[in-house]
C-alpha cells in the first residue's frame, strides 16, 4: 500500500486555505473515529456544544489522519508519530483530550494504557479537565468510565483500560506501556535536560503495542528551540519538505512561508490568519488583533514573545529590554562562514580568547579582515567541561544543540580544550595571518603554556583590560554590526550567547558581565569583544612582533 506523508507544497496549500494533513489510508476507519469525537462535549465553551458542532475543519482532518491509519485486518497502525506545532488558543488541549477520550473508546486491547504527557503540573491539569467534563457531562460515557480526579485518571469500565494525565519526571513515566501517548507542550520538554530518555522510556510500549501511536502536540517556544523540542522540529520539517522519506511520522506545522517571512510578511498583523486555523472558532480575531497592537506597542521583547506563541514564529535571538545594542543588528548581519572560509578569504586575523573555568565555556572568537572588501569576518567555537552540563542542567539541553552542529566541543578531560584552542592559533599562525591573540589578563598560565608548546611567539600574545573598559569595544561592535561592515558566521550559538549578554550602564560606559547574564553563557562573546579590540586597531596584513602589553 502507497502513501506519503511529505507535504513539498505546504505553504502554496496554507496560502489557498486548503489542508496540510495527508487524507487517512483506511477511511472507514476514520469516518468510525469520526462519528465517536464528533458527539464529545467542549464543555467550557459557550452552550457546551459538541466537537461536531464547534469544530474547524483542520481538526477533524487530524482525527481522520490519526484513527485512519489504523489497519482492522491486521491490528496495526501503519503511521505511529504525529506532530502538531500549532498557536495558543487554537483548543489545543481540548483538542488533545477529544482525541484521547476517542482512543479510550475504540481500543480494544484490554487493560490498555493511554497517557497524556505534561511537562509541568499545570499544563497536566489543562489537559485533564476537558477530558473530565465531557465524560461527566455525557450519560452513557459517565456510565461507561470511571473518572478519578485525584489522580487524573479515567478508566473505561468493560476494558479495565485507562487514560492518565501525568506531569513527566524520570518516576513518572519509567517503565510506561501505553498504547496511545500524546505528549503535550514538547517546547517546555525542550528545556530539560533529560527529556530525551524520559520521552524514549513513555513512549517505549510502541514496541508491543503494533496499533500504538504517540502525538506530539505544541506550541512555538518562547526562546531559541532547543533540546528534544528542536530536534522533532526539525524533523517535522525534513519529513514535510520531502528531505526525508517517513511515512510513518505526519508533520503538521502551521507556520509562514520561508518567501513571506524573506519579505518580513510574517509581522503583519493580516497574516496571523493564516497560521491560526481555528481563528473565528476558539481564536477571537478582535482578542487576537488587539493583543498584536499591545505587544508591538510593548517593544521587541514583548513583539516577539507573542508572534512566538500567537503566530508561531520560531525566535532566533532571546531579545531582552536590557539587551546588548547589537543584537537587534545580528541576524541580518550574518552569513555563512567556516574557519577554513576565515583563513582563506581574509588578510590578517586577530584572535580573543575568554573564560576556561570548570564552571565557564571556553570561548575563542577570530575576526579577519576580508582581503578584497576590508569588511570583518567571524567565527567562534567554544569547548565545556562536563561539569557544566551538571551544574547548569537548565542549559545543558542548548549546548549539547551546539555540539551536534560542531560550534561547541564537549571534552572529556580538563585540558583537551585549551589543547584544542592551541591547535587553532597555531593554525592562524601557520598561514602566516595571526596578528595578535586577546586574554583576560587574568587567569592566562595554562592558555599561555599551550601557546608556547603550539611555537606561539609570546609578543603575539596580548592582555586585554575587561570591565568598564571594554565598553569601547562593545560599542565598536555594535556600529560595525549596524554599518554592515562586520560579518559574523551564521552560528546558533553564538546567535544565543548574543542573547544572554545583559548590558549595565556604568558612568560613561556600559558593561556586559557574565554575574549579569546568570546562569546562561556568554564566553564566546566575550572572546569576540576582546577580538574587536585588537582588530579596531586597524592591523597591516603584515605580522609583526611587540611585547606583550595590556590595552587600556
Amino acid at each position: 500500500m502507497e502513501w506519503t506523508t511529505a507535504c513539498p507544497n505546504w505553504a502554496e496549500r496554507l496560502t489557498r486555505g486548503d489542508s496540510i494533513i495527508p487524507p487517512p489510508i483506511f477511511p472507514e476507519m476514520a469516518e468510525h473515529a469520526l462519528d465517536v469525537f464528533k458527539q464529545l462535549k467542549i464543555v467550557d465553551a459557550p452552550g457546551s456544544p459538541t466537537f461536531g458542532e464547534a469544530c474547524a475543519p483542520w481538526v477533524f482532518d487530524l482525527v481522520a489522519s490519526i484513527f485512519g491509519a489504523y489497519d482492522p485486518e491486521t491490528g496495526r497502525r501503519l503511521i505511529t508519530e504525529w506532530f502538531i506545532l500549532i498557536p495558543k488558543k487554537n483548543s489545543k488541549s481540548t483538542i488533545a483530550a477529544g482525541i484521547m477520550m476517542t482512543a479510550l473508546v475504540l481500543n480494544w486491547r484490554q487493560s490498555a494504557e493511554f497517557s497524556i504527557l505534561a511537562p509541568t503540573v499545570e499544563v497536566a491539569n489543562n489537559a485533564y479537565a476537558p477530558a473530565r467534563d465531557m465524560t461527566q457531562r455525557d450519560e452513557d460515557l459517565d456510565a461507561l468510565m470511571h473518572v478519578q480526579t485525584h489522580i487524573k485518571s479515567i478508566t473505561h469500565r468493560e476494558s479495565g483500560a485507562t487514560l492518565k494525565v501525568v506531569a513527566a519526571d524520570s518516576n513518572t513515566v519509567g517503565g510506561k506501556k501505553s498504547v496511545g501517548t500524546l505528549v503535550d507542550e514538547l517546547w517546555l520538554f525542550g528545556k530539560r535536560h533529560d527529556a530525551e530518555n524520559m520521552l524514549r522510556e513513555a513512549i517505549g510500549g510502541l514496541a508491543s503495542r503494533p496499533e500504538g501511536f504517540v502525538i506530539y502536540l505544541t506550541t512555538q517556544s518562547d526562546e531559541p528551540p532547543a533540546g528534544v523540542f528542536k530536534q522533532k522540529l526539525q524533523y517535522a520539517r525534513d519529513v514535510r519538505d520531502g528531505v526525508i522519506e517517513d511515512r510513518r511520522f505526519v508533520p503538521v506545522i502551521f507556520e509562514h512561508p520561508p518567501e513571506m517571512v524573506d519579505r518580513k510578511e510574517h509581522l503583519l498583523a493580516e497574516n496571523l490568519a493564516l497560521v491560526n486555523p481555528n481563528l473565528g472558532y476558539s481564536v477571537d480575531e478582535e482578542f487576537l488583533l488587539r493583543e498584536y497592537a499591545k505587544a508591538k506597542s510593548g517593544g521587541e521583547e514583548s513583539f516577539r514573545g507573542f508572534l512566538a506563541k500567537h503566530g508561531n514564529v520560531e525566535i532566533g535571538l532571546a531579545l531582552r529590554s536590557d539587551r546588548w545594542a547589537g543584537a537587534d543588528f545580528w541576524e541580518g548581519a550574518v552569513e555563512p562562514c567556516t574557519f577554513d572560509g576565515l583563513l582563506k578569504r581574509c588578510e590578517v586575523i586577530d584572535l580573543g580568547i575568554d573564560g576556561g573555568g570548570l564552571d565557564d565555556l571556553l570561548g575563542a572568537y577570530a575576526i579577519g579582515r576580508e582581503k578584497e572588501t576590508g569588511r570583518k569576518l567571524g567565527w567562534g567555537h567554544a569547548w565545556a567541561h562536563p561539569s557544566v552540563m551538571e551544574r547548569r542542567k537548565e542549559i545543558a539541553p542548548a549546548l549539547q544543540d551546539f555540539a551536534k552542529a560542531g560550534h561547541l566541543t564537549l571534552v572529556r578531560r580538563v585540558g583537551d580544550d585549551v589543547d584544542e584552542l592551541a591547535g587553532i592559533a597555531e593554525q592562524i599562525h601557520e598561514a602566516g595571518l595571526l596578528d595578535k591573540i586577546g586574554c583576560d589578563p587574568v587567569g592566562l598560565g595554562a592558555i599561555l603554556d599551550k601557546l608556547e608548546e603550539r611555537g606561539i611567539p609570546n609578543d603575539k600574545i596580548v592582555g586585554v583590560s575587561q570591565g568598564w573598559k571594554l565598553g569601547g569595544a562593545i560599542k565598536t561592535a555594535e556600529r560595525w554590526l549596524a554599518e554592515g561592515s562586520f560579518a559574523p558566521s551564521a552560528q546558533p550559538m553564538m546567535a544565543w550567547c548574543v542573547g544572554n549578554a545583559r548590558v549595565e550602564p556604568r558612568a560613561n560606559s556600559i558593561l556586559i558581565t557574565k554575574q549579569a547574564s546568570g546562569s546562561a553563557k556568554i564566553d564566546p562573546l566575550m572572546a569576540m569583544f576582546n577580538a574587536v579590540t585588537l582588530m579596531a586597531l586597524n592591523p597591516p596584513a603584515a605580522t609583526k612582533k611587540f611585547q606583550m602589553f595590556v590595552l587600556g
